[in-house]
């Protein structure tokens, strides 16, 4: 693996002690029946959805990184597939999370398109990594 792999991958490991507290938080929320949460099917969706949309890219990202470095591709589109693979798992989750913050929010706001901007991210890195591998 190589250095910047490897330092990307330490990162997204420690990120991992932020998916879990969002877990906690969640469940906190749930056992606890904090107001704004059960009762706000709006909120309660996105908070999941950036919850398991968090952990899930985290792992994809991980993975992903142990093929970038097997891609025949330059060192710049090297660089941009690590840096758009892993704005996704940051991105998209703050988009949920941050559209409906306030607990009486019953529509997202416009941070939802953090969302979009994540997956285009998701998108463009993860294509740039298959065009390398091919």
């Amino acid at each position: 693996m190589s250095p910047a792999s490897a330092t990307t991958a330490g990162i997204l490991l420690i990120t991992v002690t932020g998916v879990g507290y969002g877990g906690l938080t969640l469940l906190t929320a749930i056992l606890r029946k904090v107001p704004g949460y059960l009762d706000n099917p709006v909120r309660r969706g996105l908070w999941r959805a950036g919850h398991a949309h968090a952990g899930v890219l985290v792992l994809f990202s991980l993975v992903a990184l142990l093929y970038l470095d097997q891609a025949d591709l330059p060192d710049g589109l090297r660089t941009l597939a690590r840096l758009l693979i892993v704005a996704a798992p940051i991105l998209m989750p703050l988009g949920f999370f941050l559209s409906v913050a306030r607990p009486s929010d019953t529509r997202p706001n416009r941070l939802i398109l953090l969302t979009v901007l994540g997956g285009a991210a998701l998108a463009a890195g993860t294509l740039i990594l298959g065009i390398g591998l091919l």
